[in-house]
């Protein structure tokens, strides 16, 4: 299975113009796409383009409501909660990140958390949000129940990313991870180039490793057992409580505070239920906020230029190889799958878009590949 490198400007206008066919306004499509790509840009496959079909299904479906209206049922001077009322995922985490800014420059420091979301795409997008302000974002979330927690055979736990972003120079510090070995995105991706799972990945419904994505895929869309490791695999020695506790963590800092559904509630009956959990810190509580950006800067600085392995010439700090890779997209095209492409397609014919408007007709045969997306 191959790669085709598509303009970012053309991927951009073609997200815009989906989710407004979809239901949504064009600003409301612009932060949806924005996180999507951004996503692509930093070359993070698993949750950029290749979700489309997932938010189609979601929106279809009715787990997804394009014209939810969101709630604060609960708000402090530093606090708040969000109901998401079944909206889409990027538009909660967006507009609760915002609030969670406004709060934090007024108070110095915030907590909001969002119940009743869906997907809300990578969590370091709303990290960096509150970076880009020079302030320090936190941001996690649950998910639909993919994790084993270590000595199980059952998924209770979602990938619970972390995500936290502060200002430095000359990049900003940028780490954003599941606390799942690898995420089911990319598990997706994996199943869509029809190859076999690393080993330590994932296990099947009876709790035994796994290399069939189709089939571990298949297990957590029905809740058959099994699922994806926590980081450090399935066993304590190799450090898998410690996966398994991160993301008890952004379970707390998500479903817990905001009274939500925990990840082995979400996804059910065609409700999503999940929940965001969001943090903002004014750097300058501690100080002079100048000094600190400077005191992380110089430190990052150290690790880079810090003595290299055998063989190695680079050590990187987060966040530097997604502006890297930020910079070849933009000028090369971001790399899609050619079953991915079948599915933009395929989403065109469903809503009566020209795919050649947008992409040309090279590709109007993938189409005809067989591949049959199993998403939910």
């Amino acid at each position: 299975m191959s790669y085709q490198y598509l303009s970012y400007s053309v991927l951009r206008q073609f997200c815009v113009d989906v989710f407004q066919r979809f239901g949504f306004t064009e600003s409301e499509a612009y932060i949806i796409q924005d996180v999507l790509l951004s996503s692509d840009l930093s070359g993070i496959e698993s949750h950029g383009i290749q979700r489309m079909v997932r938010y189609h299904k979601g929106i279809e479906k009715g787990m997804i409501d394009v014209h939810a209206k969101r709630e604060i049922v609960f708000e402090t001077p530093i606090s708040a909660v969000f109901d998401a009322h079944n909206g889409m995922g990027q538009l909660a985490g967006y507009y609760a990140m915002e609030l969670a800014i406004q709060k934090a420059k007024a108070n110095g420091v915030s907590i909001v958390t969002v119940r009743n979301s869906n997907h809300f795409g990578i969590a370091g997008y709303y990290a960096k949000m509150a970076c880009n302000q020079g302030l320090i974002g936190l941001c996690c979330t649950n998910s639909t129940a993919i994790m084993v927690p270590t000595y199980g055979r059952v998924a209770m736990l979602g990938s619970n990313p972390i995500a936290c972003a502060f200002p430095a120079e000359p990049n900003d510090f940028l780490f954003d991870s599941s606390t799942t070995v690898v995420t089911r995105g990319k598990l997706e991706v994996y199943d869509k180039m029809q190859i076999p799972l690393l080993e330590g990945w994932a296990l099947d419904k009876d709790g035994h490793p796994s290399t069939d994505a189709s089939d571990v895929l298949a297990n957590i869309a029905g809740k058959n057992g099994g699922g994806i490791m926590p980081v450090g695999g399935n066993k304590e020695e190799l450090g898998s409580h410690k996966g398994y506790g991160f993301a008890m963590l952004c379970e707390i800092f998500s479903s817990i505070l905001s009274l939500g559904c925990t990840s082995d509630e979400c996804n059910i009956n065609n409700k999503g239920g999940i929940c965001h959990g969001f943090m903002v810190i004014n750097p300058a509580l501690f100080g002079d906020a100048e000094q600190i950006k400077q005191h992380l800067s110089s430190y990052l600085c150290k690790i880079r230029n810090s003595p290299k392995a055998e063989g190695q010439t680079r050590i990187y700090t987060h966040g530097e190889k997604e502006l890297e890779a930020i910079a070849r997209a933009k000028a090369h095209g971001i790399p899609v799958q050619d079953n991915t492409i079948m599915e933009l397609s395929n989403l065109c014919d469903y809503l009566d878009l020209d795919f050649t408007e947008y992409f040309g007709e090279q590709f109007l045969n993938f189409k005809d590949s067989g591949y049959t997306s199993q998403y939910s």
